[in-house]
């Protein structure tokens, strides 16, 4: 069971830390799904290769019950990451992580209309105010399965503050102003456009 105390790591570091090429590709697949940082995605690296090993074995028929796994897998798979109704264990080989990254809340709340960018994706469910059949999810990396993805819906809608007219400036002479005398500069002052609510 382990030391419930000290929680066991959810992904795995690269081999190589600091190799160029995978650096960049993982700056752009951050960049193009807003993830915070590189450990969100070695996660969903670590799912992945997790699957993809699991259904190795099984297609080597290495270990016991190797059907029920196999069902198990498949079902798992089937509801989260691959809509296709007569999935084999080969499929499951041919997965890669934008398939994973594109089942997190935070890409389907893109993909619905709520939010323009990832950025504001995650924002937006950081701060509560989206959720899946009625109960709020505050955590962007949350997996949507196939039958949840219709019932993303707002939990409470966010207050979008419209940007202030911007300020009109004026030119007002001084009174007093007599001839042959130096000319004083002219005051400035801005007039704050006042809507109509009030």
């Amino acid at each position: 069971m382990g030391d419930p105390v000290r929680k066991s790591k959810k992904f795995e570091k690269p081999k190589r830390l600091w190799d160029k090429a995978r650096i960049e590709a993982e700056k752009s697949l951050r960049n193009e799904f807003g993830l915070k940082n590189a450990r969100e995605l070695w996660r969903m690296q670590t799912l992945l290769r997790r699957i993809r090993r699991e259904a190795r074995r099984l297609l080597s028929g290495k270990g016991a019950q190797t059907e029920d796994r196999a069902k198990k897998l498949l079902s798992r798979v089937t509801r989260l990451f691959l809509q296709k109704p007569e999935a084999s264990l080969d499929d499951l080989l041919s997965l890669n992580v934008k398939d994973i990254l594109n089942r997190r809340l935070q890409s389907v709340v893109v993909r619905k209309g709520f939010a323009k960018t990832m950025h504001q994706a995650r924002q937006f469910i950081t701060h509560g105010h989206v959720a899946i059949a009625g109960h709020k999810v505050s955590a962007p990396s949350y997996l949507v399965s196939f039958d949840e993805e219709s019932r993303v819906e707002w939990f409470k809608k966010p207050v979008f503050v419209e940007a202030a007219p911007p300020a009109v400036e004026t030119a007002v002479e001084t009174p007093g102003k007599t001839e042959g005398a130096a000319e004083e500069p002219k005051t400035v002052e801005k007039v704050e456009s006042v809507s109509a609510n009030g």
